[in-house]
């Protein structure tokens, strides 16, 4: 494809190191320009207080990469680096609400505004997903606990009816 750009009738734009996908305008990487105008507002850049981020630009096209095919954290590109250190993070990023926040600061540009605003709902996604996979965690342990309670007394009560003793309460009772 040589850097030539292909439209069809659903614009859909192909690329040789972008994908764009019908009206979601998800793509794998970002541009220079757009990373000139995302960069300043990113946190973990030298002279920002706390943990510096290694290499921002690129731990944004692991999340773009993640949310726009949809997988596994596991399935990351090994050039992104170790899937659990992006993953978490995402992860705190999202709990921060940074996602809409640049959504938000990002309004002037409706690509980008649109592409965190992707990322953004992802990252909801992925947090409903946690917190029901650690409610149904807790029920399992609930029901496992009230199960093990209930054989327990199940499993006394048959020593106690197959003990002499049982037999000589009835005997004498």
């Amino acid at each position: 494809m040589n850097g030539t750009t292909i439209f069809t009738e659903k614009t859909t734009i192909f690329t040789e190191k972008f994908t764009w996908l019908t009206s979601k305008k998800i793509m794998k990487e970002l541009r220079d320009d757009q990373w000139q105008k995302l960069a300043p507002m990113l946190h973990g850049k030298d002279g920002d207080p706390g943990a510096k981020g290694r290499n921002n630009r690129l731990f944004i096209n692991a999340v773009l990469w993640i949310s726009s095919e949809k997988r596994q954290w596991i399935d990351i590109p090994l050039h992104f680096g170790n899937w659990n250190t992006v993953y978490m993070r995402f992860r705190r990023w999202n709990e921060d609400g940074n996602w809409h926040k640049l959504a938000v600061k990002l309004q002037d540009d409706p690509e980008l505004s649109a592409l965190f605003g992707d990322i953004a709902r992802y990252g909801e996604q992925c947090y409903r997903q946690l917190k029901n996979k650690t409610s149904r965690r807790s029920s399992r342990e609930i029901y496992q606990n009230h199960i093990k309670h209930a054989v327990g007394k199940k499993l006394r009560g048959q020593e106690e009816d197959d003990s002499t003793l049982h037999w000589l309460r009835l005997v004498s009772g």
